[in-house]
């Protein structure tokens, strides 16, 4: 299955879709990342905290000839925030994966209140240069946080990784990225503990497209130049996740979608000006 690719502004290019592996792990992740790569997931989303960096590792060696293609993703935490032990961090997840480089690092959340997110980027900078990463971005930041980085460094992430799902669209988010060349990566793109795969308006737009729910959500992000990072352990939803590029959605379909978004749609109140992460 070829998937579609986005560019941001420096010509790094991500597939237009991606594996969550948050709890995929052990023997039975393994297992379960590989069948992804085999079904042709391109770009495994991981991260330190999610403390399966050695399965998502051993998945991406025993894929063979596709290692070049896989885009193997890990995030540095709040509690290694400062320069020196943010390098080190970066350097046993690459020992972690087995990899000879990880190929998209990320700062997991910017946690404003510490305010050693720009030590953070100036490690992942270094280690870009020395090839420990190939492309280095942000997860979790705010266009402020954006601005300060590029201000302070004159480096701008390729990616920021934000919480994006129909109950909270962050439409003027996707906009400024769009504007500044940065890709958009949604976690929890299907929400998690609710009911949007049963909203009437969700239902009734997949039952005329003679698709899923979850796949009509997915085209939505699609259509959005959001790249989604649906989990999935099992082998049916995992190729399900995956087959929604010929799905196509009307303009009228996607703002009906993005019109559920609510006020109080975060799914958990992580708002990254204050919420932090360790």
């Amino acid at each position: 299955m070829t998937i579609p690719h986005l560019a941001a502004a420096d010509g790094t290019t991500l597939p237009a879709i991606g594996l969550g592996t948050y709890r995929l792990n052990g023997s039975a992740g393994v297992d379960a990342i590989g069948q992804a790569i085999r079904a042709g997931y391109r770009l495994i989303d991981s991260a330190v905290n999610y403390e399966n960096e050695g399965a998502v590792g051993r998945a991406a060696r025993s894929a063979g000839d596709v290692r070049d293609e896989l885009i193997v993703t890990s995030k540095l935490p709040g509690r290694h925030h400062r320069y020196d032990e943010a390098l080190t961090t970066i350097e046993e997840s690459v020992f972690r994966t087995g990899l000879d480089r990880v190929d998209l690092y990320l700062i997991h959340w910017p946690n404003p209140k510490v305010d050693l997110y720009v030590q953070a980027w100036r490690a992942l900078i270094e280690a870009r240069e020395r090839g420990l990463v190939r492309h280095i971005g942000l997860s979790n930041f705010l266009p402020e946080h954006i601005e300060r980085l590029v201000a302070e460094t004159g480096v701008a992430p390729v990616v920021n990784q934000i919480e994006v799902h129909p109950y909270f669209p962050q439409q003027e988010a996707i906009d400024y990225h769009r504007e500044n060349g940065i890709l958009v990566q949604g976690w929890s793109p299907l929400g998690h503990g609710n009911d949007l795969q049963q909203h009437p308006v969700v239902v009734e737009i997949a039952t005329a497209l003679g698709v899923s729910p979850a796949q009509a959500i997915l085209a939505w992000h699609v259509a959005r130049q959001v790249i989604p990072l649906p989990k999935a352990a099992s082998p049916q939803r995992q190729v399900e996740n995956l087959d929604v590029f010929g799905i196509k959605l009307t303009d009228a379909q996607v703002e009906a979608i993005t019109a559920l978004g609510r006020p109080d749609g975060r799914l958990s109140d992580q708002d990254p000006a204050v919420y932090e992460e360790f």
